[in-house]
């Protein structure tokens, strides 16, 4: 069985009146699990009763947490607020457990074997986690890959943040509202494909997998471009799909399947998270039968 890693945060995202388990990475992880591999998430929670409660959720469906560090800090929050759409304003506290996540032999040992390392931007807010980061991607093996997602959110990001991570990154996932910050950044020119044919270049990447929200998306590789228009259901929150998506290719990647299939899963399964309440719902037999 493959072994997909997430470097980040794990916290509890707290909507008007209850609380859900949140974070690109635990989202991304929750998901992985569902399609049939093995995870292990590389984060930090508090020495609390909010960090107690992630362990046993993330015990009791199948997310490894021996590399889930207690810290001196307060586990992770983000106030949740949704618009009429169900699309989602952050307010990320900071001096959170997942801002300071240690090295430990433990998680050194798990990224030299991982087949996927999963990891973004917002986790790099704090030098103590980015640093962390960075000597944990440079142990990873020629063979593994590193999938590394932009999250534009408040004020917590930076062209070094991005660059860095590129650099240690074979696969790209970016949405719509990104995309003119990176073409900014790097002095990308003309139409979406060829700013992503671009950017695929300038960084020697494997694989780009741009988002679009309801109007699908769009994978480029070296040898190929899949273009897919999304798939029709009522948005009822949309907080996480792109975690569910991102899942969704990493799984179809390790098992092989064209660009095609993969773009035309990973919209499927984006589509239903997004018509659930919660960003980690249980995808359906049916659906999962089709990766």
């Amino acid at each position: 069985m493959s072994l997909i890693v997430s470097i980040g945060e794990v916290l509890w995202d707290v909507f008007p009146g209850q609380k859900r388990l949140g974070g690109a990475s635990a989202n991304f992880l929750w998901h992985c699990s569902q399609l049939g591999a093995d995870v292990e998430l590389i984060s930090a929670v508090g020495d609390d009763a909010d960090g107690e409660e992630i362990i046993n959720v993330l015990s009791n469906n199948c997310i490894g947490i021996s590399c889930l560090s207690k810290v001196n800090y307060p586990t992770g929050i983000v106030n949740v607020v949704l618009d009429k759409d169900g699309k989602p304003m952050y307010d990320i506290l900071e001096g959170s457990a997942w801002d300071n996540i240690p090295v430990t032999s433990q998680n050194m040992d798990v990224v030299a074997n991982a087949d996927v390392i999963h990891f973004g931007s917002l986790s790099q807010r704090n030098d103590v986690t980015a640093k962390t980061m960075k000597e944990l991607l440079e142990l990873a093996s020629n063979k593994c890959i590193k999938i590394f997602d932009i999250n534009i959110r408040q004020s917590y990001y930076n062209k070094n943040i991005i660059t860095t991570s590129l650099e240690h990154a074979t696969v790209l996932k970016l949405s719509d509202e990104e995309l003119p910050l990176v073409c900014e950044y790097y002095g990308l020119n003309g139409d979406v494909i060829e700013q992503l044919k671009s950017l695929l270049l300038l960084f020697s990447l494997d694989l780009i997998a741009y988002t679009r929200g309801p109007d699908g998306s769009i994978l480029v590789s070296n040898a190929d471009v899949d273009i897919h228009p999304g798939c029709s259901g009522k948005a009822v929150n949309s907080v996480g799909a792109g975690d569910s998506f991102l899942a969704s290719l990493a799984s179809g990647m390790l098992k092989g399947r064209s660009l095609t299939h993969i773009n035309d899963f990973a919209n499927m399964v984006g589509t239903f998270v997004c018509s659930q309440d919660g960003a980690t719902p249980i995808l359906p037999e049916e659906i999962v039968h089709r990766l």
